[in-house]
């Protein structure tokens, strides 16, 4: 084989390819075809042998935003919910705060109740304290954190109070590059992998006076809970995974080890680590948040947002990290105007009516469906219960349906981006040093990406402006949606950039039907004494009021006020 042409292309070649094309070529064809073919592998292995870092994006970016949409870029100043009462008896010790929400950490540092030193060293500790039990934390940084820390305290002391992150530790999904310390991708290979600049985004924690504690575990190049050292685990029952792939910032922030955390989310990387580990995320419409500095997974899917205890949690930490940095050209100048006393209840509500609806199934169903059959029923009363409180509210929901669209069909755009984006993996064989090795993981999935062409990845895009048009009309009959945490909404909202705030929905009894006997770890969820989530939907940048309607139900529940039990 020839380093540069590749190898000889036969009408054999052809004909396989052809077959899996489902086209028709004739003998002339064929004969006709094989200079071209040849000449376009060795375009191909000359891209290769650039050696594309992961962090050169394509010529091209995503824009979500259907023709007629004007988005509000007047950005006005934040408005938080009224200072809470929240004390601080010293001797009790800083682990008494450990769950609090920022909006009452804040409050506690601001009137220097607490010094940003004793929470950081408090938050340091318990990561320590529970890391061999639910391996959330990659790589320490104490050194960092503690300058920060001393340097918030006095900062404060002086007057000078940036605002409600200041002196708040926080912990960061190790996808996000730290000057001085590795960024692993939580990734075999990868272990010592390190930048000389800050992520955009640690970049504006910093400015807010925020303090990073940890970079947290993610599942490796953004998928699962497994990464090179263990398997993250929900602090609830940590016999099973805090699912992925911002693994760590769900657990850690669950388990009151931060403050806060950040997580990206390709397709469910935020709304599935909340949901198992009983956290409060805000996944942000496609294009608020630059991703500079953070490994790319799909330049037209990757989002970056807190996972936190509260929904105003969540409102403040992406405050202070949304905007154009003129790096990341996806990033629209879109405000995101966080007003806690907004008045919601004028937004028109609306509910995946059929995705409420109490599971069933066919009379010849197997012995395994029955079982899934019984947790989804037993599960569906936590999302019927959440309508009743919603209309105690005073909302009057409104039934919608999910557009009829194959949004499940243009997944594999994502696949053919994420191959590209460790394309030297697969050529040199580097995915196999990788720790899962399943069908649906990663190294397989890059090699079967190879079979997908240029013209079925485009015309997959063009699919996808279908899509996005289908879910503008949605959204122009309602302004917020609410629905359970799974079902197409996933798939199809990732697909076309909506925003999502996902909050603790209760907390399963000790009736809950327990997960299969003998089900590997990564199969493992749900049972009792484990948390449910609610998901609540908006039209494209209007993140502000999505979260408004969630904080809303939240502080009328307080299901975010309860936590693991820890040993």
């Amino acid at each position: 084989m020839n380093a540069v042409t590749g190898p000889d292309v036969t009408p054999d070649m052809i004909d396989v390819v052809a077959k899996m094309t489902g086209i028709t070529i004739t003998d002339d064809q064929k004969k006709m075809m094989i200079a071209g073919i040849q000449s376009q592998h060795e375009a191909v292995v000359t891209v290769r042998e650039m050696h594309l870092p992961n962090a050169v994006a394509p010529s091209f970016h995503f824009d979500p935003v259907p023709g007629g949409m004007v988005l509000d870029t007047a950005k006005k100043p934040m408005k938080i919910s009224a200072a809470p009462k929240v004390s601080y008896d010293a001797s009790a010790g800083a682990e008494s705060l450990a769950f609090l929400t920022v909006r009452e950490l804040a409050e506690l540092v601001k009137t220097r109740k607490v010094r940003s030193v004793e929470l950081t060293k408090m938050y340091l500790a318990r990561l320590r304290k529970y890391d061999p039990k639910l391996h959330f934390v990659i790589t320490y940084t104490e050194e960092r954190a503690l300058k920060q820390a001393a340097a918030a305290d006095a900062e404060i002391a002086a007057g000078k109070y940036r605002g409600p992150l200041h002196g708040i530790p926080w912990g960061g999904k190790d996808l996000l590059a730290v000057k001085g310390y590795p960024t692993t991708w939580g990734a075999s290979g990868f272990e010592k992998q390190s930048f000389d600049e800050d992520a955009e985004v640690v970049k504006r924690l910093d400015a807010a006076g925020a303090v990073l504690i940890a970079k947290l575990t993610m599942g490796a190049l953004a998928q699962g809970d497994v990464w090179f050292g263990e398997r993250t685990r929900n602090p609830w029952n940590p016999t099973q995974g805090s699912s992925g792939s911002s693994a760590g910032s769900g657990s850690a922030t669950a388990a009151g080890c931060v403050g806060f955390a950040i997580g990206t989310e390709t397709l469910g990387s935020i709304s599935s680590p909340s949901t198992r580990n009983g956290a409060t995320g805000l996944r942000p419409t496609f294009g608020l948040v630059p991703r500079t500095g953070a490994m790319a997974l799909s330049w037209t899917m990757d989002k970056i947002g807190p996972i936190c205890r509260s929904v105003e949690d969540c409102a403040m930490v992406l405050s202070a990290i949304y905007g154009p940095d003129q790096k990341d050209l996806a990033v629209q100048a879109a405000a995101f105007n966080w007003d806690a006393a907004f008045d919601w209840k004028k937004l028109r509500i609306g509910y995946i009516k059929s995705a409420f609806d109490e599971p069933t199934l066919p009379a010849d169903a197997t012995e395994q469906q029955k079982a899934r059959l019984s947790r989804a029923v037993y599960d569906a009363k936590y999302d019927a219960a959440a309508l009743v409180a919603m209309r105690k509210l005073g909302v009057t929901l409104i039934p919608v349906e999910m557009p009829k669209f194959p949004f499940q069909s243009l997944v594999p755009v994502l696949e053919a981006e994420a191959a590209a984006a460790f394309d030297e993996l697969t050529l040199t064989g580097r995915a196999d040093l990788l720790t899962a090795q399943a069908p649906g993981d990663w190294p397989n999935q890059f090699r079967v990406a190879r079979f997908y062409s240029a013209v079925d990845y485009i015309q997959a895009m063009r699919a996808r402006t279908l899509a996005i048009k289908a879910m503008d009309d949605l959204f122009q009959t309602v302004d917020v949606i609410v629905t359970p945490s799974q079902g197409v909404q996933l798939t199809a909202t990732n697909l076309t950039g909506q925003p999502a705030v996902i909050i603790p929905n209760g907390v399963r009894g000790d009736d809950a039907p327990a997960p299969p006997a003998g089900a590997p770890a990564g199969q493992l969820a749900g049972g009792p004494g484990t948390p449910v989530s609610l998901t609540f939907l908006g039209g494209l940048y209007m993140d502000a009021k999505v979260a408004a309607v969630a904080k809303a139900y939240q502080d009328a529940t307080g299901f975010h006020k309860l936590h693991p039990k820890l040993a």
